[in-house]
């Protein structure tokens, strides 16, 4: 099948807007994530929400900076590159992030939330187990076996 759209350019926004309340246990800043493409005539943003999903085509102008726009409006805002996998992507909980990895072609299973997304965006490596389990427990001095 052929792509019917070719994307010039692709941008994950995320966002501190938590509209459920489950959503409140995600790192701010971080707590919903949509994707904002140029096909190099039109600015469109797929936005999956929790009951539908947004697909928006925006009537700006196609030089028009959008990213920055969004980024004015208290948005993070990280270019992202498109994949296009040709083995199938594993099973996931739809969610926002999973909607987006879909869109860029990512394969991960350990990214699951928008801080996540992120920090792979970024090229940023996901902290270790041991890394994350410190940060829950306050160690007094060094670790040490006692006999």
């Amino acid at each position: 099948m052929q792509d019917m759209m070719t994307i010039k350019e692709a941008y994950v926004v995320f966002s501190a807007q938590a509209d459920l309340p489950w959503l409140k246990i995600l790192k701010p800043g971080f707590r919903h994530c949509a994707v904002l493409i140029n096909d190099g005539a039109h600015w469109l943003t797929i936005d999956p929400m929790s009951h539908y999903m947004d697909v928006t085509v925006h009537h700006v102008p196609v030089d028009f900076n959008l990213p920055l726009w969004m980024e004015d409006r208290g948005h993070k805002v990280v270019r992202a590159k498109v994949e296009r996998p040709i083995k199938a992507a594993p099973w996931g909980v739809f969610t926002c992030v999973e909607a987006v990895k879909r869109v860029l072609g990512i394969h991960s299973r350990t990214i699951i939330t928008p801080h996540q997304l992120y920090r792979h965006l970024k090229g940023e490596e996901a902290p270790s187990f041991l890394a994350r389990f410190r940060q829950f427990i306050i160690f007094q001095g060094d670790l040490a076996w006692e006999v």
